[in-house]
Protein backbone atom coordinates (compact mmCIF):
# COMPACT_ATOMS: atom_id res chain seq x y z
CA UNK A 1 0.00 0.00 0.00
CA UNK A 2 1.26 3.57 -0.63
CA UNK A 3 -0.20 6.33 0.96
CA UNK A 4 0.66 10.14 0.34
CA UNK A 5 -0.69 13.68 1.20
CA UNK A 6 -1.96 15.29 -1.29
CA UNK A 7 -2.84 19.07 -0.42
CA UNK A 8 -3.81 17.93 2.53
CA UNK A 9 -6.36 15.23 1.44
CA UNK A 10 -5.05 11.23 2.21
CA UNK A 11 -4.77 9.29 -1.22
CA UNK A 12 -4.53 5.93 -0.66
CA UNK A 13 -4.20 3.45 -3.44
CA UNK A 14 -3.79 -0.16 -2.85
CA UNK A 15 -2.81 -2.53 -5.53
CA UNK A 16 -4.08 -6.05 -5.48
CA UNK A 17 -3.14 -9.12 -7.52
CA UNK A 18 -4.79 -9.82 -10.21
CA UNK A 19 -8.90 -11.51 -9.82
CA UNK A 20 -9.53 -13.93 -12.18
CA UNK A 21 -11.14 -13.37 -15.36
CA UNK A 22 -14.50 -14.39 -14.77
CA UNK A 23 -14.64 -12.39 -10.99
CA UNK A 24 -13.29 -9.24 -13.46
CA UNK A 25 -16.25 -10.31 -15.98
CA UNK A 26 -18.59 -10.32 -12.98
CA UNK A 27 -17.62 -7.11 -11.75
CA UNK A 28 -17.30 -4.94 -14.88
CA UNK A 29 -20.75 -5.99 -15.95
CA UNK A 30 -21.71 -4.62 -12.81
CA UNK A 31 -20.08 -1.66 -12.47
CA UNK A 32 -21.12 -0.88 -15.92
CA UNK A 33 -24.67 -1.96 -15.82
CA UNK A 34 -27.35 0.66 -16.44
CA UNK A 35 -28.50 0.07 -12.87
CA UNK A 36 -25.20 0.66 -10.96
CA UNK A 37 -26.22 3.34 -9.03
CA UNK A 38 -24.51 6.58 -10.36
CA UNK A 39 -27.60 8.06 -12.09
CA UNK A 40 -25.98 7.86 -15.88
CA UNK A 41 -29.48 7.33 -16.51
CA UNK A 42 -30.12 10.99 -15.69
CA UNK A 43 -27.46 12.48 -18.57
CA UNK A 44 -27.87 12.52 -21.80
CA UNK A 45 -23.97 14.23 -22.82
CA UNK A 46 -26.06 16.56 -24.66
CA UNK A 47 -27.80 14.19 -27.02
CA UNK A 48 -31.03 15.97 -25.61
CA UNK A 49 -30.27 19.09 -27.07
CA UNK A 50 -29.24 17.90 -30.47
CA UNK A 51 -32.62 16.23 -31.24
CA UNK A 52 -34.45 19.47 -29.95
CA UNK A 53 -32.16 20.84 -32.89
CA UNK A 54 -32.95 18.37 -35.23
CA UNK A 55 -29.43 16.93 -35.83
CA UNK A 56 -30.23 13.55 -34.64
CA UNK A 57 -33.37 12.57 -35.67
CA UNK A 58 -33.26 8.47 -36.61
CA UNK A 59 -30.64 5.90 -35.79
CA UNK A 60 -28.43 6.85 -38.70
CA UNK A 61 -27.95 10.51 -37.16
CA UNK A 62 -27.87 9.01 -33.92
CA UNK A 63 -25.16 6.88 -35.08
CA UNK A 64 -23.14 9.25 -37.17
CA UNK A 65 -23.19 11.80 -33.96
CA UNK A 66 -22.02 9.14 -31.18
CA UNK A 67 -18.66 7.99 -33.40
CA UNK A 68 -18.29 11.48 -33.65
CA UNK A 69 -18.00 12.11 -30.02
CA UNK A 70 -16.09 8.12 -29.96
CA UNK A 71 -14.00 9.22 -32.50
CA UNK A 72 -12.94 13.06 -32.27
CA UNK A 73 -14.54 14.14 -29.22
CA UNK A 74 -15.07 12.80 -25.58
CA UNK A 75 -15.22 8.84 -26.41
CA UNK A 76 -11.48 9.19 -27.30
CA UNK A 77 -10.54 11.69 -24.85
CA UNK A 78 -11.73 9.38 -22.03
CA UNK A 79 -10.31 6.50 -23.14
CA UNK A 80 -6.70 8.21 -22.92
CA UNK A 81 -7.76 9.44 -19.55
CA UNK A 82 -8.83 5.68 -18.37
CA UNK A 83 -6.00 4.49 -19.38
CA UNK A 84 -3.62 6.75 -17.55
CA UNK A 85 -5.31 6.52 -14.51
CA UNK A 86 -4.87 2.92 -14.57
CA UNK A 87 -1.53 2.99 -14.75
CA UNK A 88 -1.07 5.36 -12.10
CA UNK A 89 -2.89 3.34 -9.82
CA UNK A 90 -1.58 0.25 -10.71
CA UNK A 91 2.02 1.71 -9.81
CA UNK A 92 0.65 3.16 -6.56
CA UNK A 93 1.21 6.68 -8.13
CA UNK A 94 -1.32 8.79 -6.10
CA UNK A 95 0.74 12.07 -7.08
CA UNK A 96 0.32 11.77 -10.60
CA UNK A 97 -3.38 10.39 -9.98
CA UNK A 98 -3.71 13.74 -8.62
CA UNK A 99 -3.00 15.81 -11.01
CA UNK A 100 -4.44 13.68 -13.52
CA UNK A 101 -7.61 14.13 -12.16
CA UNK A 102 -6.71 17.76 -11.91
CA UNK A 103 -5.68 17.75 -15.61
CA UNK A 104 -9.13 15.56 -16.60
CA UNK A 105 -11.51 18.12 -15.20
CA UNK A 106 -10.22 20.94 -16.18
CA UNK A 107 -10.67 19.61 -19.95
CA UNK A 108 -14.63 19.63 -19.59
CA UNK A 109 -16.02 22.36 -21.92
CA UNK A 110 -19.33 22.94 -19.87
CA UNK A 111 -20.54 22.74 -16.80
CA UNK A 112 -23.49 20.16 -17.39
CA UNK A 113 -20.62 17.71 -18.67
CA UNK A 114 -18.16 18.53 -15.48
CA UNK A 115 -21.33 17.69 -13.42
CA UNK A 116 -21.99 14.85 -15.20
CA UNK A 117 -18.39 13.27 -15.39
CA UNK A 118 -17.62 14.47 -11.45
CA UNK A 119 -21.37 13.30 -9.86
CA UNK A 120 -20.92 10.04 -11.52
CA UNK A 121 -17.18 9.72 -10.83
CA UNK A 122 -17.89 10.46 -7.18
CA UNK A 123 -20.73 7.98 -7.18
CA UNK A 124 -18.91 4.90 -8.71
CA UNK A 125 -15.93 5.54 -6.22
CA UNK A 126 -18.20 5.55 -2.93
CA UNK A 127 -20.32 2.84 -4.12
CA UNK A 128 -17.99 0.23 -5.16
CA UNK A 129 -15.80 1.07 -1.96
CA UNK A 130 -18.84 0.58 0.29
CA UNK A 131 -20.08 -3.02 -1.56
CA UNK A 132 -17.27 -4.30 -2.54
CA UNK A 133 -15.53 -5.12 1.12
CA UNK A 134 -12.30 -6.71 -0.31
CA UNK A 135 -10.70 -3.89 -2.12
CA UNK A 136 -9.21 -1.65 0.32
CA UNK A 137 -10.84 1.81 0.71
CA UNK A 138 -9.08 4.33 -2.03
CA UNK A 139 -9.25 8.04 -1.32
CA UNK A 140 -8.90 10.12 -4.57
CA UNK A 141 -9.18 13.80 -5.05
CA UNK A 142 -12.41 15.19 -4.55
CA UNK A 143 -14.78 14.82 -7.34
CA UNK A 144 -12.79 12.63 -10.00
CA UNK A 145 -14.23 12.09 -13.64
CA UNK A 146 -15.44 9.02 -14.25
CA UNK A 147 -13.25 8.00 -16.52
CA UNK A 148 -10.22 8.56 -13.95
CA UNK A 149 -12.10 6.84 -11.61
CA UNK A 150 -13.05 4.19 -13.01
CA UNK A 151 -9.58 3.78 -14.24
CA UNK A 152 -8.18 4.03 -11.00
CA UNK A 153 -10.59 1.04 -9.37
CA UNK A 154 -10.20 -1.12 -11.37
CA UNK A 155 -6.38 -0.86 -11.13
CA UNK A 156 -7.31 -1.32 -7.85
CA UNK A 157 -9.66 -4.05 -8.19
CA UNK A 158 -6.78 -6.37 -10.26
CA UNK A 159 -8.88 -6.00 -13.38
CA UNK A 160 -6.99 -5.83 -16.86
CA UNK A 161 -6.64 -2.72 -18.49
CA UNK A 162 -7.53 -5.07 -21.72
CA UNK A 163 -11.19 -5.58 -20.69
CA UNK A 164 -12.13 -2.76 -18.87
CA UNK A 165 -11.28 0.24 -21.33
CA UNK A 166 -13.15 -1.23 -24.23
CA UNK A 167 -16.23 -2.46 -21.68
CA UNK A 168 -16.04 1.29 -20.62
CA UNK A 169 -16.18 2.90 -24.05
CA UNK A 170 -19.15 0.44 -24.44
CA UNK A 171 -20.60 1.60 -21.87
CA UNK A 172 -20.39 5.20 -22.96
CA UNK A 173 -22.48 3.95 -26.49
CA UNK A 174 -24.98 2.23 -24.64
CA UNK A 175 -25.63 5.17 -21.94
CA UNK A 176 -26.51 7.67 -24.80
CA UNK A 177 -28.23 5.35 -26.94
CA UNK A 178 -30.52 4.68 -24.30
CA UNK A 179 -31.29 8.35 -23.71
CA UNK A 180 -31.90 9.01 -27.36
CA UNK A 181 -34.18 5.80 -27.30
CA UNK A 182 -36.21 8.01 -24.56
CA UNK A 183 -35.65 11.17 -26.26
CA UNK A 184 -36.15 10.73 -30.26
CA UNK A 185 -38.28 9.15 -29.52
CA UNK A 186 -36.36 5.77 -30.96
CA UNK A 187 -37.34 2.21 -31.10
CA UNK A 188 -35.13 -0.49 -28.89
CA UNK A 189 -34.12 -2.32 -31.73
CA UNK A 190 -33.30 0.74 -33.85
CA UNK A 191 -31.09 1.58 -30.63
CA UNK A 192 -29.42 -2.47 -30.76
CA UNK A 193 -28.76 -1.54 -34.92
CA UNK A 194 -27.12 1.56 -33.61
CA UNK A 195 -24.60 0.04 -30.74
CA UNK A 196 -24.00 -3.25 -32.72
CA UNK A 197 -22.82 -0.89 -35.81
CA UNK A 198 -20.33 0.78 -33.46
CA UNK A 199 -18.45 -1.94 -31.95
CA UNK A 200 -15.77 -1.75 -34.41
CA UNK A 201 -15.53 1.93 -33.70
CA UNK A 202 -15.06 0.97 -29.80
CA UNK A 203 -12.43 -1.39 -31.20
CA UNK A 204 -10.53 0.96 -33.64
CA UNK A 205 -10.83 4.08 -31.09
CA UNK A 206 -9.35 2.15 -27.83
CA UNK A 207 -6.56 0.52 -29.58
CA UNK A 208 -5.85 3.69 -31.00
CA UNK A 209 -5.95 5.09 -27.30
CA UNK A 210 -4.15 2.51 -25.34
CA UNK A 211 -0.40 3.44 -25.70
CA UNK A 212 -1.01 7.16 -25.67
CA UNK A 213 -0.50 10.01 -22.98
CA UNK A 214 -2.51 12.82 -22.19
CA UNK A 215 -0.01 14.64 -24.63
CA UNK A 216 -2.28 13.48 -27.32
CA UNK A 217 -6.07 14.69 -26.13
CA UNK A 218 -7.22 16.67 -28.55
CA UNK A 219 -10.87 17.27 -29.24
CA UNK A 220 -12.83 18.22 -32.37
CA UNK A 221 -16.67 17.29 -31.96
CA UNK A 222 -17.44 20.79 -31.44
CA UNK A 223 -21.21 20.84 -32.11
CA UNK A 224 -21.47 18.51 -29.21
CA UNK A 225 -19.82 21.04 -26.96
CA UNK A 226 -22.14 23.23 -28.34
CA UNK A 227 -25.21 20.96 -28.17
CA UNK A 228 -24.28 20.68 -24.03
CA UNK A 229 -24.42 24.50 -23.87
CA UNK A 230 -27.46 24.83 -25.97
CA UNK A 231 -28.56 21.99 -23.03
CA UNK A 232 -28.24 24.41 -20.06
CA UNK A 233 -30.50 26.66 -21.43
CA UNK A 234 -33.57 24.00 -22.65
CA UNK A 235 -36.63 24.32 -20.69
CA UNK A 236 -38.69 21.23 -19.85
CA UNK A 237 -35.69 19.03 -19.91
CA UNK A 238 -35.99 14.90 -19.45
CA UNK A 239 -32.11 14.79 -18.59
CA UNK A 240 -29.51 16.87 -16.66
CA UNK A 241 -26.90 17.48 -19.43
Amino acid sequence: MTTVMMRGIPTIITTMTDVSATRAALRLQSWLSPSFPVGAYSYSHGVEAAIEAGLVTDAETLRDWIEGLVRFGSGASDAILLSEAWRHASAGDAEALGALTEFATALIPTAELRLEATAQGTAFVKTVSAAWGDIEQMVLPPAPPLPVAYGAVTAVAGIGLELAGPLYLQAFVHNIVSAAVRAVPLGQTDGQRVIAALEACVDEVWHAAEGRGTEDIGMAALMAEWSSMQHEAMDGRLFRS
